[in-house]
């Protein structure tokens, strides 16, 4: 089974909280969720590989320690997901950004892809899947479906997001029991609309100021 880990860095409970609240405009709102996501790429990237090198110091030469050869990929599940990559690159300014686009089928409420744009090798590289919300699971579940059917493997996938509910987390692991999930927070529940209660509502709508 992947780890599952509700990120609890004071920091990242005290911008979650502003971030919540229905008073925090969309500048601030963007800022926060970049602000977040960078603090949480910290804890995802805790077990990123090492490797010997050697180095010239104003004293002396010396061996130290820089990232191994692994290349990363940021992939956002679209829109909302966005919002969390410039947090992530600022840290890896290196990786590459993939895009995965879903809608919700008005009909049957089940995503459907209509994007998937990666970088060419993507199986061999350590990817993060982000988006604010792990609601019912189903952007999740389809979008790292779309990462292992080319190729990537379930060892090199996390997927990241602010909060949770504990119905999207159980569908995750349950489709994919192999990958790690990483939350700001874990939330109540979802209500009657699939909505995460208490959550911080429509992230796609309070990032990009629309309705």
């Amino acid at each position: 089974m992947g780890k599952f880990q509700v990120v609890t860095h004071p920091l990242i409970q005290h911008k979650l909280t502003i971030l919540r609240q229905t008073s925090t405009g969309t500048k601030a709102f963007r800022d926060l969720v970049n602000e977040i996501a960078m603090l949480l790429g910290y804890e995802i990237s805790r077990d990123l590989p090492l490797e010997d090198i050697e180095i010239e110091t104003p004293i002396t030469k010396s061996i130290q320690k820089t990232l191994a050869g692994k290349k990363l990929a940021i992939v956002p599940i679209l829109r909302a997901g966005i919002g969390m990559v410039d947090g992530i690159l600022s840290l890896v300014p290196a990786a590459k950004v993939g895009h995965i686009g879903m809608y919700r089928d008005e009909e049957t409420l089940q995503p459907v892809e209509y994007l998937v744009k990666l970088p060419e090798d993507i199986d061999q590289r350590q990817i993060f899947v982000v988006d604010p919300m792990l609601a019912t699971g189903g952007s999740a579940i389809l979008a790292i479906d779309s990462l292992k059917k080319r190729g990537a493997g379930a060892a090199n996938i996390k997927f990241v997001c602010l909060v949770a509910a504990p119905e999207g987390v159980k569908a995750l692991q349950e489709a994919h029991p192999d990958i790690d999930i990483y939350t700001a927070a874990l939330d109540e529940k979802l209500n009657e609309h699939g909505y995460i209660v208490p959550g911080l509502g429509d992230a796609g709508d309070r990032l990009f100021g629309t309705k």
